[in-house]
Formats: structure tokens, sequence, C-alpha cells
């Protein structure tokens, strides 16, 4: 699987979960709207009803009240008057009541207001005709019944009424189409959305699944990948390891071959020298007696006779020349040294120990105390952590670095060199700062080349001592680089593990 197919796939997943997040809170916010809509609906409807139950009730405590006065005119037993009185007293309360019920309507407000006045108009009727009757006036009472005017106040009350009724009955309708309406939309909502929710749960499992099955596949492969990886790096290291100690044994053994010829060389060379003398005398003979002179007889006693100035201009080239040979043979014997010397280094086991670098550094400044001294040159020693390293290669990396920076100062300027340090991550950190001649930052790797050598050459040495620090450096588990400008100082920084063990030997030999 590519990374742009992985890439597609995580986002379309991803896409999923966010559209079917966003469908369930879209499906819970219509769901809880038209919930609220249906329940709204559902009070007014039930709110309608109880209207219409008011309705009926005051008319009929209103009918109750007027057949308990009717009765009490024609039989004139008291029960119907305490009937009347129970049925009068609860009209105009429910009356009331029906107000409240239907303040917000402007179609039942008017009807009601008026209703109220005409049932307390006729309450107040029937109560003074009971009290005609109780009077002993009841004929006088049954006249007033008989006229037509109590009967149209009566059917005018019916009539608001069954205004109100039919505005109820109206609103009963309305109310109920509204109400089964959200309640529709409300199953068609919460069905729709959870099928469409499950529809989008079994694309996102299909999906993960299938993820997870190349996520499966993937493991595997890269569990194999890892194994043929190992075995391969397993292989190449023990390639490189072979090489490594091929090529330093034959570094040994061409140095080592390399040195006999040498002695043969610096041998005849010295012979050469010997019969220099012998050379010269001769030609300086043969020289006079061709111009038929004497050689003096204490030539033998006194060396070199005396030569013509073409003689003697060859014995000074000759001279010269012998000292070329030498100086090249001495140069070439230090080379050869300094190879054998980085083979033997590479073959030796180094040995972890618990250092304190600033006591190590003390003591390699120490020894070169004097050399500091004649380069006019202070060198100081800030806090430095402690490291578990071979104490060898650490005296071999400093030695050489202060060395250089001892070796590399400006001329009459007091030499300022620093040796710091400080732990990052499991790493130290050490640098060696100078204010000397500096690297030109074209030359910041050249420098680490074997026998290859930065700036002017007025200063002994072959070019193997960075070359040699940074292979310790390397095989101690670290890095190593240089920042400078010319004529500006160096800053050699050097990184090494704080606890360096024999495993990690191994992997830097490799």
């Amino acid at each position: 699987m590519t990374p742009e197919s992985t890439r597609r796939r995580a986002f379309i997943q991803i896409s999923l979960l966010s559209l079917s997040f966003a469908v369930l809170v879209l499906i819970s916010l219509a769901s809880v709207f038209l919930l609220q809509k249906a329940r709204k609906d559902g009070a007014s409807v039930a709110h309608t009803l109880e209207v219409e139950n008011q309705i009926s009730l005051a008319q009929l405590q209103m009918r109750r009240a007027e057949s308990s006065e009717r009765g009490f005119l024609l039989t004139g037993r008291p029960e119907f008057v305490e009937e009347f009185e129970n049925s009068s007293g609860r009209v105009v309360p429910m009356l009331r009541r029906l107000q409240l019920l239907v303040a917000d309507n402007p179609v039942q407000r008017p009807l009601i207001e008026r209703s109220i006045a005409l049932a307390q108009a006729r309450i107040d009727k029937f109560k003074q005709l009971i009290s005609l009757a109780q009077l002993d006036r009841a004929e006088e009472a049954r006249r007033l019944v008989q006229d037509d005017s109590g009967r149209e106040a009566m059917n005018q009350f019916a009539s608001f009424m069954a205004a109100m009724r039919a505005e109820e009955n109206r609103l009963f309708v309305m109310r109920t189409a509204a109400a089964d309406r959200s309640q529709s939309l409300t199953s068609i909502v919460t069905t729709a959305g959870s099928g469409l929710v499950l529809v989008l749960a079994g694309l996102s499992i299909f999906l993960v699944r299938r993820s997870a099955r190349a996520r499966d596949e993937a493991e595997a492969l890269l569990r194999e990948n890892n194994l043929n990886l190992e075995s391969t790096v397993s292989e190449r290291t023990t390639d490189l390891r072979e090489a490594n100690e091929e090529i330093q044994r034959f570094a040994y053994i061409v140095s080592h071959d390399l040195r006999s010829p040498l002695v043969n060389i610096m041998g005849f060379t010295s012979e050469l020298e010997e019969l220099r003398s012998d050379i010269f005398r001769r030609i300086a003979t043969l020289s006079r007696e061709v111009a038929d002179k004497q050689m003096p007889e204490k030539a033998d006693s006194d060396g070199e006779p005396e030569l013509e100035p073409a003689d003697q201009q060859l014995s000074e080239d000759f001279t010269e020349a012998l000292a070329f040979i030498k100086s090249s043979i001495g140069k070439m014997d230090r080379l050869i040294s300094a190879i054998l010397n980085l083979t033997r280094e590479g073959r030796r086991q180094f040995q972890p120990v618990p250092i304190d670098t600033r006591e190590l550094i003390e003591n390699i400044v120490s020894t070169m105390a004097h050399q500091a001294a004649e380069a006019n040159a202070e060198i100081r020693i800030e806090p430095l952590p402690e490291i578990v390293s071979d104490r060898l290669a650490l005296e071999q990396i400093f030695s050489n670095l202060i060395d250089n920076a001892l070796k590399y100062l400006k001329n009459g300027v007091p030499g300022d060199i620093r040796v710091r340090g400080r732990q990052k991550l499991g790493f130290a950190i050490f640098e060696i700062v100078d204010n000397g001649r500096g690297i030109d930052p074209k030359d910041h790797q050249r420098i680490f080349d074997l026998f290859r050598r930065a700036g002017t050459q007025d200063r002994p040495g072959q070019g193997i001592g960075l070359a040699h620090v940074r292979a310790l450096v390397r095989r101690l588990g670290g890095t190593m680089s240089v920042s400078s400008t010319l004529g500006e100082g160096s800053t050699f920084i050097i990184t090494l593990p704080m606890k360096w063990t024999a495993a990690t030997n191994r992997e830097s030999r490799s």
C-alpha cells in the first residue's frame, strides 16, 4: 500500500466518521426540535379539550341553576333552593377560569366577557325570583318567569357558549393536524436518520476492517522485511568487519614491508655520505694532477682537500641532495610509524571505565604546561561531565586537540584555549575552543582526511592527528565536527555517549 493510498483511506475514514457524527448531531437536534413541537402541539390540543370541557361544565351549571329556580317556584320545596345555590355558585368561577384559558385568543375574549356578564345577571334574576317566592309572592314570581326576556337571555348565553365551542372545535382540528404532522416528521426523521447512521456505521466498520486487514498485512510484511533487513545488516556488518580487519592487516603488512627497503635506503645513504669525502678527495687529486700540482701532505689529516670552484659547487649540491634524501627518509619513516600506530590502535579493545574528564584533561594540560608557556597561552578548563568510556582513547583525543590548539595560535596574540562540556539527552558534548588562526570553511572536511592538512604548512606534522581523533571518536560511538572561520579561532565539538559499553564498541568497529 502506497503512502498516497494510505492517506486517502485515512481521509475517507475520518470524513465518514465526521459525517456520521454530524448526522447524529443533526438527527438529535431535529428530533429534539420536533419532539418539542409535538409536545407543544399536544399541549395545544389538550388545552382545546380543556376549554371545551370548561364550556360544557359552565353551561351545565347554568342550566341546573335555572332548573332549580323553576322547580322551587313550582313546588316550593327547599331542596331546590339548596341545589340552586350549589349550581349558581359554580357558574361564575367556571366562567372566570374559562376566561383565563382563552385569554390568548382574541376571538374568545369578547365572547367570554359577555357570557360572564350575562350569567351574573341571570343568576341575580334567579335569586330575586326565589326571594319573592320565599316571601309568599310566588304568583308574582311565576308571572316574571313567564316573561320572554329570561328565555332570550338563556338562549343568548347558549349562543355565546356555542360560538366559543365552535372556535375551539376549529382550533382542535388545526392543532390536531399540526400534532399529527409533528409526530409524522419526528418518525420520518428518526427512521431516516437511524437508517443513515446504520449505513454509515456499516460502511465505517467495513473500512475499519479493511484497514485492519491492510495494517495486519503491512505489519506482516514489515516483520518479514525486518527479518530480511536484520539478516542483510548482519551479513553486511560481517562483511564490513572483515573488510575493516583486512584493511588493517593490509596497512600493517604494507607499512611493515615498506620499512625494510626504507632501512636499506637509509643505510646506503649513510654509506654514500661516508664515501663523499673520498669521492671529492679523488676529484681534487685528479684535478691537481691535471694542473701539474702536488697535493699537500696535510691533506689526509685536514679532511677535505681544496677543490676547484666548480667541484666545490658540486660538493655542496651533493651534500644538499643527501640532506633532502635523509629528510624524506625521516618523514617517510614517521608516516610508516604513524600508520602502524593507527592499525595497532584499531585492533585494540577498548575498556569502558568511569572517567572524571576534568581530572583527565588537567593531567593532559599539566604535561603541556611548558609548551603553553612558550606559546604565551592560557588553557582554561570549565565544568565537565563525568562519563564511562575508554580512558586511553580519551587521552589521545584531547591531547591531540589541545596540542593542535597550541600549535596553531596566531603569532603575537596571547593564546586563550577553553575546554568546556555539557550533558544532553544521554550524551556528553565537549568543546575545545581557541583564538588561533582558524580554518577556512572549505577545509573543514579536508582536515579530517588522512595525510591532509589545511592552511600554511609552517608547523611540524604528518596530517594524521585529526584523522586519528575522528576514528577514535567514532569507535566510541560519538561524532566530531568543527566550527571555524579563518582568522577567528576554532571550536572542535565532540559528542560522546555518557555510558559507553562493549556492545557500542562492536557496533562502532563494524
